[in-house]
């Protein structure tokens, strides 16, 4: 059965992003949520936020909460910040794959890739 991981770098500070909160929707037939976990100090979560018998093609969101991170380690932030909530839609077409879906952020960018 295939799984999906992520984690967070911090590419402001050069580190793992530690605390962020994620979570997980699935988007069809209706936005639902799925899981939620945090991440830990390498910046990872500790298990595969799906995976298993609910692991299953389909569109999907994953939320991450990177600017309650920001807020508490860096400081004279904006307010609003440009970079706040990022939501990450993708699609999942192979059961059986691991898909790996990193987040490269910093208060004012951030990019994502399939990974392995």
């Amino acid at each position: 059965m295939g799984r999906l991981t992520t984690h967070v770098l911090d590419t402001a500070q050069g580190r793992p992003a530690s605390g962020v909160g994620v979570a997980l929707f699935s988007l069809r037939p209706e936005r639902r949520l799925i899981a939620e976990a945090s991440t830990n100090a390498d910046g990872r979560l500790d298990a595969p936020i799906l995976d298993s018998d609910a692991f299953a093609p389909g569109v999907y969101e994953l939320v991450f909460q990177a600017g309650d991170y920001f807020r508490a380690t860096l400081s004279n932030l904006p307010d609003p910040l440009f970079v706040d909530e990022v939501v990450l839609r993708f699609g999942i077409a192979e059961a059986d794959q691991h898909y790996h879906v990193p987040l490269l952020v910093s208060p004012w960018s951030y990019s994502t890739y399939r990974g392995s």
